[in-house]
């Protein structure tokens, strides 16, 4: 393989995967291990997988397969919640040489040392004789595994994995058996991350978890995220504090008031809505109906009302007919929300949903898909509308609009914006923008030239 083995790595499905994926790079700067694009030739590849959906599955199949057309004496190294799931599918694969779980996920640079030294790994291997398996059982991980990431290479924005597993179980998601019960990383290592990652020059961060918002529940003495959140500001670490996806129930008043009054949190929240039909959230097993939701959105714009929220829909669960269709379209044509993430109901084995009656067939779920995309692109439209004419704080990322050519970044409120006049000196800068026109979704504007 020469001085130096080459690694290659791809990640599919969530930040979470893209936090941990950068944690396994970070290992390999040094004499002995070169990183390089997936689309390279390469010694060694990582993929970090992905099993949301049956068509996850599939993309993490493909990659496995593009790796080995690319390079059949490479190394295949296969992690995250598709290995997780089905690890001997997995290392019958062509080329797949060891299959490691969520649990092991952070062992996979040891492994790949001790590999390139001619050590023995100590697995069990699969049928093939080849192949071998490191994947334990998730439900007995009592902690959250060890990964901390200087860096991000290409981007403006830094991820952190605050928390990892899930408690909820809801009907259709296989997460909780691929993740495990929640864990959580330790305050002070929180802040430990947010703080160096800030001094390493990012001016915005990603607070990331499977479960977010019930951080710290599993801590001793426990603690939550709003205590977080209030922690880092009072640090003063960090520009922008930004949320990725947290459920309902989870987004108090006091939170609500925290991020009203907060100089760091970002005024963008994502939301799991999954349904706006009672009986299909009911079968979910999501722990509240239309009508809550609908209440929170209402408290949380009356607050803060220039704040974007993004919403989960789902189409096409068992159960869904027309009317239960037609009751999540009308009631999300009624919410003051600024996008749509739209997925397919897939089927996955071990959750509850594949035992209940009235499935959906395939066309009808593209069809639903459809209209509620189309409504998404309404409802970002109308959203970023709403900000022409006004001044946007936007933090402009590295690489330049690929249709138009203009520097871009994003909005406190999450709203991509072009800037007209601007010009690479202002990458990694939060700069101010008047907003002078609005197009499918993004902004058009100008810095604000001081003098």
């Amino acid at each position: 393989m020469g001085n130096k083995h080459k690694i290659a790595v791809a990640t599919l499905g969530c930040k979470v995967n893209q936090f941990e994926s950068a944690g396994i790079i970070e290992k390999f700067t040094g004499k002995d291990f070169t990183v390089a694009p997936f689309s390279n030739t390469a010694d060694i590849y990582i993929i970090n997988t992905c099993t949301v959906t049956s068509a996850a599955d599939y993309q993490s199949r493909q990659l496995i397969r593009r790796a080995h057309r690319k390079n059949p004496e490479a190394s295949i190294i296969v992690t995250g919640c598709c290995a997780q799931m089905a690890p001997r599918e997995i290392a019958d694969l062509p080329g797949v040489t060891i299959v490691a779980g969520n649990s092991e996920k952070e062992k996979i640079p040891d492994i790949i040392r001790n590999t390139a030294q001619g050590k023995p790994v100590c697995a069990r291997q699969s049928p093939a004789g080849r192949q071998q398996i490191l994947v334990g059982d998730i439900s007995k991980s009592g902690k959250i595994s060890d990964f901390t990431v200087s860096g991000f290479p290409e981007r403006t924005r830094a991820f952190i994995r605050i928390q990892d597993g899930c408690n909820s179980f809801c009907s259709y998601c296989i997460i909780p058996y691929a993740r495990g019960r929640s864990r959580s990383l330790p305050e002070k290592d929180a802040l430990g991350q947010i703080g160096r990652l800030a001094d390493a020059g990012y001016r915005e961060i990603v607070l990331s978890g499977i479960h977010l918002g019930i951080y710290g529940q599993d801590l001793s003495p426990p603690t939550d995220l709003l205590n977080l959140l209030r922690k880092a500001e009072e640090n003063k670490t960090v520009e922008r504090l930004r949320l990725s996806s947290i459920e309902p129930a989870e987004i108090t008043d006091k939170m609500i008031t925290h991020i009203e009054n907060s100089k760091v949190v970002c005024h963008h929240l994502h939301i799991p809505l999954q349904s706006g039909d009672n009986k299909i959230l009911s079968l979910m097993k999501r722990n509240y109906d239309a009508e809550s939701f609908k209440y929170l959105i209402e408290r949380l714009l009356d607050k803060v009302p220039d704040m974007a929220i993004g919403i989960d829909v789902m189409a096409g669960f068992p159960g869904e007919g027309e009317r239960e269709f037609e009751n999540t379209l009308e009631f999300i044509e009624g919410l003051p929300v600024a996008y749509l993430h739209v997925f397919p109901y897939s089927e996955r084995p071990g959750t509850r949903s594949p035992t209940l009656p009235d499935k959906v067939k395939d066309d009808i779920k593209t069809k639903r898909c459809h209209i509620l995309r189309t409504l998404g692109k309404k409802k970002r439209a109308a959203f970023a509308e709403r900000f022409t004419e006004k001044e946007l704080a936007v933090l402009i990322e590295g690489k330049k609009d690929g249709k138009t050519g203009l520097m871009r970044g994003f909005s406190e409120n999450y709203i991509p914006v072009l800037v007209t006049n601007g010009n690479p000196s202002l990458i990694n800068n939060v700069i101010d923008v008047i907003a002078d026109r609005a197009e499918e979704g993004k902004i058009f504007g100008r810095k604000i030239v001081n003098g």
